[in-house]
């Protein structure tokens, strides 16, 4: 049985870093395989964890519109090239395996690419007890029931008014859009000081999650993203790493 994280929120507060602190988490405690998947065309957590996906959905999509119209699939059944193409593009690594949504080089909207996400989904996820999926800012790629079910849905947001705001807006769009999770946790990023904002207590009156998880604002997290490092060269001691262990077993207990 295959575990699903969603991770959303804003840009900015960070929910590559978590994902990724997601992923190296649950493979430090022999939770692997892990399949990582980032669904965000404009995230990056193939850098994150210290990989490299050179290949993605969305250029699979367009090798696939240029190799229909120059008979460079020779034959191929154009859904059996997309699977051969679309098993390149994983990504594989020590403890996880990663896939990304990638952005279409051509015009045109994500309809194709997402479709094919959802296939390749559904396919791999049932390989691998966890799947921990970056989204994009918002809902829309789980709106698109990019996966039919999320086990634990995380919003991430920040400390301030403006990021509490968020994620209690971030709640009713799932409400309004129905989208299916079975647990809901809020993580605060980057929190400076030992107290909770003082917004929290109505975002917690208003928005019933499972969990409330607060990361703190961290130097050497921070430094470590100034240089472009992988979560992997953080110390599991870490504080923000150590938060995230602690939580990981109340999550999936």
């Amino acid at each position: 049985m295959s575990y699903t994280v969603a991770i959303t929120g804003k840009g900015g507060t960070g929910k590559t870093t978590i994902a990724g602190l997601f992923v190296t988490g649950l493979v430090a405690a022999g939770r692997a395989p892990v399949l990582a998947v980032d669904a965000d065309p404009n995230s990056c957590l193939d850098a994150v964890l210290g990989v490299n996906a050179a290949s993605t959905v969305g250029s699979v999509r367009e090798e696939a519109r240029d190799g229909s119209s120059s008979g460079a699939l020779k034959g191929m059944a154009r859904a059996e090239w997309i699977d051969l193409r679309i098993a390149e593009s994983l990504v594989e690594a020590d403890g996880f395996d990663l896939i990304a949504m990638g952005r279409p080089e051509g015009p045109g909207c994500y309809c194709y690419a997402n479709n094919v996400l959802k296939d390749v989904l559904g396919r791999l996820a049932s390989n691998y007890p966890y799947t921990v999926i970056d989204n994009e800012a918002g809902l829309e790629n789980l709106s698109r029931r990019i996966v039919r079910s999320v086990d634990l849905l995380v919003l991430a947001g920040d400390p301030s008014r403006r990021g509490l705001e968020t994620v209690k807006r971030l709640y009713g769009l799932a409400v309004d859009m129905k989208i299916s999770y079975k647990k809901l946790a809020i993580i605060i990023n980057r929190l400076r000081s030992d107290s909770t904002p003082p917004d929290l207590g109505p975002l917690k009156s208003e928005v019933p999650a499972d969990f409330t998880v607060f990361l703190p604002d961290d130097a050497e997290l921070a430094e470590l993203a100034e240089r472009g490092g992988s979560m992997w060269e953080l110390s599991r001691g870490n504080r923000v790493a150590a938060a995230v262990d602690a939580f990981l077993p109340e999550v999936f207990s």
